[in-house]
């Protein structure tokens, strides 16, 4: 932070194989009607032409755009990667593949200033071949006391649809790396736990790409016990923020998506993440007893679980064609 600047707004921004969207996303930086934006992207390693996007346009606006390299170390690496180089007094997330509406950074910036608050977020519009719901996704008003309790109950703060003030992401040494697929919420829950101020804005100013569940390269198991370690970890450090729940309505909320994961991964024969998922459901989650042919099914080893699955599969398709 050689160079800070009280005015200007750092968009950290992480990017492998973005080609087809990434100079879209970088363009809706650079047409933003806030003036005083640094752009810091982090290729990591991108062999699909990426690159050269990257840098055609640094060239062109060297200015505003900072282009930095990794060697595929993932993008909570890059964004922190980014965030030691960053200069400003407030920190956006943009995705290669996201983009803003031109007004997004001036509105959130404004309303932030004007309620003297470290945290702006606005509503979103989900976009790409997997978002099926065409309303935008307005969030409540929430005060500091409700947000964390808000986001440990399965909802979502799309990253490019928050604002910052730098000192919040210094304070919490910026992404913490223990839960690879789940470090955006991570960041969000731990900022939100500190119970910061904040303002909203209900202009749709973000729009967030979504994909299949079978595009990702990242396991779902993954994901879903990434997901559970982080809110474990909220309610066990902050015990007065979840202390408006049950024992039993606290549970559910951590380790509810166990079996309900388990179950969408069984019917979508992802039978390595059903397996994970089941088992882990057995010790943690609330099970009933129709769901223990599923359970103890899941002790079973990998080859002889999926084995079983398919046979279980194969005997159904004939009964229906029957």
């Amino acid at each position: 932070m050689d160079n800070f600047d009280p005015e200007l707004i750092t968009v950290v921004m992480p990017c492998y194989n973005a080609m087809p969207y990434v100079d879209e996303a970088m363009q809706s930086v650079l047409g933003q009607s806030y003036p005083h934006i640094e752009l810091i992207v982090v290729d990591d390693g991108s062999t699909d032409g990426s690159t050269e996007v990257l840098q055609r346009l640094a060239v062109k606006h060297p200015e505003r755009i900072t282009i930095l390299y990794q060697n595929r170390a993932g993008p909570f690496v890059a964004r922190n990667q980014a965030l030691a180089h960053a200069n400003g007094n407030y920190i956006a997330f943009l995705d290669a593949d996201d983009t803003w509406h031109p007004d997004a950074l001036r509105l959130m910036h404004t309303a932030l200033v004007a309620g003297n608050a470290d945290v702006a977020y606005c509503s979103w519009q989900n976009i790409g071949v997997a978002s099926t719901d065409p309303n935008p996704v307005i969030p409540p008003d929430l005060a500091p006391g409700e947000a964390a309790a808000y986001l440990m109950e399965d909802h979502s703060w799309p990253i490019n649809s928050v604002l910052v003030r730098r000192h919040l992401i210094d304070e919490l040494r910026g992404f913490s790396e223990r839960a690879p697929t789940a470090m955006d919420y991570d960041l969000w829950l731990r900022m939100l736990a500190r119970q910061p101020s904040l303002v909203r804005v209900t202009d749709v100013l973000a729009f967030y790409r979504r994909y299949p569940r079978g595009d990702a390269h990242i396991p779902h198991w993954q994901q879903v016990f990434d997901a559970v370690a982080v809110r474990h970890d909220l309610a066990r450090h902050h015990p007065e923020l979840v202390a408006r729940y049950t024992a039993s309505h606290l549970d559910e909320l951590i380790y509810g998506p166990l079996l309900r994961e388990a179950y969408r991964s069984h019917w979508r024969n992802d039978t390595e993440s059903a397996r994970r998922l089941f088992r882990r459901a057995f010790r943690k989650a609330d099970w009933k007893a129709v769901d223990l042919k599923h359970l103890i099914a899941s002790l079973l080893p990998a080859p002889l679980y999926r084995s079983l699955v398919d046979r279980v599969t194969r005997r159904r398709s004939t009964r229906i064609a029957g």
